[in-house]
């Protein structure tokens, strides 16, 4: 799974995105929940975690039966702890993923030089 760092960090740094990944961590959420929740507009909720499904920061789970007979997917956070910290003039990001999976993001998050380095 390749990704850049810095596009991975502005994927993180989205606020609809922080969002999403917080409220679908213990219990898997359908995208018309999360944008109801969040007033997040449901084309934009589709496509954030479209682009986390493809990084491995999210997975759907399932499908349910809505009320009206549509089945809609749910979708649950993989990520478990992200830590930010600073090493050698540098801006360090260690995710902790749900799954085995966590080796992965290993090598995508190399030091971002901070601004003025």
């Amino acid at each position: 799974m390749d990704i850049d760092a810095l596009n991975a960090s502005k994927l993180l740094s989205d606020p609809y995105v922080m969002k999403i990944l917080a409220a679908s961590f213990k219990v898997p959420k359908s995208a018309q929940e999360l944008s109801l929740r969040f007033n997040i507009p449901i084309a934009v909720c589709y496509r954030k975690i479209r682009e986390l499904e493809g990084v491995g920061l999210m997975e759907c789970v399932g499908k349910v039966l809505t009320p009206k007979g549509k089945r809609v997917g749910i979708y649950r956070s993989q990520v478990k702890g992200a830590y930010l910290f600073f090493e050698k003039d540098r801006l360090r990001v260690r995710l902790e993923l749900t799954k085995v999976t966590e080796n992965q993001f290993d090598s995508i998050w190399d030091p971002l030089a901070l601004p003025g380095q």
